[in-house]
């Protein structure tokens, strides 16, 4: 049986498992969900052991835990890596879902589900590549996973976990599906990553919450002094008002420029898609530009004040803010938490009170396109899809990416096979069916190709 054949005959029952693994709600932000994270594992450890794996475990941490499972074949033979996690975002707000977050269901040949795209069903691929590999006699290398639960709230505890277990995760390469394609039509594959740094503030005025008749007008509203400094973080031209917040980005040559805009893009059907009249950006830049290669700040949530239904005059106490920066090759996240933290105090007037924390940050990274495990993944998109794929940068985050290379010394091939419009982190999640089923058997290819390396 060829593997095309494999896939298609095994396809409903490879959904269904999927559809049992994104019903488990395993949100790591959320503490009531812990028992749901570890259920979630569970559902991955025994599905790996089922495919033939030589050994599976699950690796406690401080947090939630990483599954970790291998299969060697012959310790002369390369050995591939597979990393990604089992833990989704949060579904709020769930009234904006047309379908229940955390029941699968499969509209116009797309699955509707947290997590479909965000990273259990890319995951998913691999472990039902890896089983169509192990059924048709065809793995040609090692390979081995590392799963993690923690990865939507900063991948807190997988640093010490690589740190200290080097050994088990010797491989050649990094195997990693948690981005975007740009169509099935265009296939594309990652060769840079963003950064980021991860901000929350507080900003206080009186010491408590006041009648906004009695003391408006006479006492400083936090929520619009946060809203006034917010708004100086960018000037006119769209770009970021941080000292020193560009001082060590790479401008990219003309050259450079010149082939990352020749990917597919079209402006009016981008606008169309996102229902919004005109776009906004750093001045001088494409839209592919501002959303790959140049770094950003975003507001990405700001409450205070009553914000429950009907009216209540009140003159808040306290607003808040989170607050992310995407960075770019050569920033340095704690240098950027630092350079915010610094700016932020110092434009507030003396009649607030600001605090400043940092959540967490990331390296933003990129990968070689001469290297033979990106070929490998050339070839196999030109095998499967049969174009050869374009490289593109993401505009999200992956710090683990900069991790693997500095604590394991391993480039990362980043075979995403989502697309921009899944709707990952919002409501309506989805992930194309076409697109579950190409993705294993690309992958079976990318095997193929690597071990011949």
């Amino acid at each position: 049986m060829m593997v095309k054949e494999y896939i298609s005959t095994n396809k409903d029952r490879f959904l269904s498992e999927l559809f049992d693994w994104l019903r488990i709600p395993s949100v790591s932000a959320d503490s009531r969900h812990k028992n749901d994270v570890r259920k979630a594992a569970e559902f991955l450890r025994d599905k790996l052991s089922h495919a033939g794996v030589d050994k599976v475990e699950i690796c406690e941490t401080k947090g939630h835990p990483i599954v970790y499972a291998e299969k060697i074949v012959d310790a002369s033979l390369p050995t591939v890596l597979v990393y990604g996690h089992y833990d989704v975002q949060p579904a709020d707000p769930l009234e904006l879902w047309t379908s229940p977050p955390f029941e699968p269901v499969v509209k116009d040949d797309k699955i509707f589900a947290r997590g479909a795209c965000d990273d259990k069903g890319q995951v998913y691929m691999h472990v039902k590549a890896f089983e169509t590999m192990m059924k048709l006699n065809l793995l040609p290398c090692n390979v081995k996973f590392m799963v993690e639960g923690e990865e939507e709230v900063g991948s807190d505890n997988l640093g010490t976990f690589v740190k200290e277990n080097k050994t088990k995760l010797k491989a050649d390469i990094i195997l990693i599906s948690d981005t975007a394609l740009i169509s099935l039509e265009h296939p594309s594959i990652t060769t840079g990553l963003r950064g980021l740094s991860y901000m929350e503030v507080e900003v206080t005025g009186p010491n408590r919450d006041l009648h906004s008749g009695v003391y408006g007008g006479a006492v400083a509203n936090p929520v619009n002094i946060l809203c006034s400094m917010i708004a100086s973080l960018h000037d006119e031209n769209g770009r970021v008002t941080i000292p020193g917040f560009y001082e060590k980005v790479s401008e990219l040559s003309a050259a450079e420029r010149e082939a990352l805009n020749k990917a597919p893009f079209d402006l009016n059907e981008y606008k169309h898609e996102l229902g919004i009249g005109e776009i906004k950006g750093e001045k001088g830049y494409t839209t592919l530009e501002r959303t790959g290669v140049r770094p950003t700040l975003d507001v990405n949530g700001i409450w205070g004040g009553y914000t429950g239904e009907g009216a209540k005059t009140v003159l808040p106490s306290k607003a808040h803010a989170k607050i992310s920066m995407r960075l770019v090759p050569n920033q340095v996240s704690a240098d950027i938490t630092a350079l915010f933290t610094k700016h932020f105090e110092s434009i507030a007037p003396a009649y607030v009170k600001v605090s400043v924390k940092a959540h967490h940050g990331g390296e933003p990274a990129v990968t070689s396109t001469a290297s033979p495990a990106y070929k490998a993944a050339s070839h196999a998109f030109e095998e499967v899809f049969g174009k050869t794929p374009i490289p593109t940068r993401d505009g999200g985050s992956i710090p683990i990416v900069a991790l693997f290379k500095k604590e394991l010394h391993l480039d990362t091939v980043l075979l995403g096979f989502g697309f921009d419009t899944d709707a990952i982190h919002s409501p309506n999640e989805h992930y194309g069916v076409k697109n579950f089923t190409l993705g294993i058997e690309t992958i079976v290819s990318f095997f193929k190709f690597f071990a011949k390396k």
